[in-house]
């Protein structure tokens, strides 16, 4: 990410995201990198719709709204499956994908496919990933 992007994602974050705490705020700034090197790696053509007010951040993909959530096992649980479906009733997504973020090589993937089963990922989600983000490696879990 180019740091000019990054430094206007991060004045937006403080405009439009001031009743946030410090460390939600963080959060967020770390949510939207995420965001757009899984985009630059998976593919570049994506828009992104909204990213700043929702967990899910909503893109546009091959001319369909789509909604993508990033979770790193080793900071934070699995987010609600079911207000991932609500979410995506309400903004009216034709998908959602949910992004594993990983920092380091994960040799052993049954902590993924143990999550996706603890969790029914598989069910509430069109597309499941790991996203190796040092790396920039992505692969698809379903």
């Amino acid at each position: 990410m180019e740091l000019t992007v990054f430094h206007e994602l991060t004045q937006k974050i403080s405009l439009e995201c001031f009743f946030m705490t410090e460390s939600q705020q963080e959060e967020k700034v770390i949510q939207l990198i995420d965001l757009h090197h899984f985009i630059e790696c998976f593919d570049p053509e994506i828009k992104i719709l909204n990213c700043i007010h929702h967990p899910i951040n909503i893109i546009e993909h091959h001319d369909h709204k789509k909604g993508i959530i990033f979770c790193d096992l080793k900071h934070s649980l699995v987010p609600d499956s079911n207000a991932s479906e609500e979410f995506k009733r309400r903004y009216a997504l034709s998908e959602l994908w949910f992004v594993f973020v990983e920092e380091t090589s994960v040799s052993d993937m049954s902590i993924y496919t143990d999550a996706i089963i603890e969790n029914s990922l598989d069910i509430f989600y069109d597309r499941i990933f790991s996203f190796n983000f040092f790396q920039s490696i992505i692969h698809s879990l379903k």
